[in-house]
């Protein structure tokens, strides 16, 4: 049986998906986390950086779907998400790292300013605020992911964060 306490943790994560609030992930949710995270930072959709996003909002979509969407539809309704996304990566969270690791890698391209493969603490709290997350979580968490404290946050903190957050155990 699924402790309540598990199941609020998986019904937000699982609403940080759902982009629209319709009640199921889908295409078009991922799409929109990256159409988002585009006007935030004033990145052409059609630019190198752009399609990289989408592609990889794309490749995120389709590893998700392909383990949690059981019936098929396109959609993931939140029981699938936590029946199915949830219980199967719990137990191998670098699998759903490798499965977000390219729209997380094209996000950390769009927010990193100076070029150097990392984004600043503020751009990763703007990209975090993009995504759906509220103000106060989203420089709590930014600063978590500054991990040695100096300023920036890299893919290899983002990776491995993202995979422990949307897979954490009861």
């Amino acid at each position: 049986m699924v402790s309540s306490e598990y199941e609020r943790r998986i019904a937000a994560r699982f609403a940080t998906f759902d982009q629209d609030g319709n009640g199921y992930i889908d295409r078009v949710d991922f799409a929109a986390a990256a159409k988002a995270l585009l006007a935030e930072f004033g990145t052409a959709a059609r630019s190198d950086k752009g399609q990289a996003l989408y592609a990889g909002a794309e490749a995120f979509w389709q590893g998700m779907a392909g383990i949690a969407d059981r019936d098929g539809d396109q959609r993931i309704t939140r029981d699938e998400f936590v029946n199915g996304a949830v219980k199967r990566l719990r137990d191998n969270p670098e699998r759903f790292a490798e499965i977000a690791r390219p729209f997380l890698h094209a996000a950390l391209d769009i927010a990193d300013s100076d070029a150097d493969g990392r984004a600043t603490v503020a751009d990763t709290v703007r990209v975090l605020r993009a995504l759906g997350a509220p103000e106060e979580v989203a420089r709590g968490a930014a600063a978590v992911l500054d991990a040695d404290a100096d300023g920036k946050v890299g893919e290899a903190e983002i990776v491995p964060a993202f995979a422990r957050y949307f897979t954490v155990a009861e």
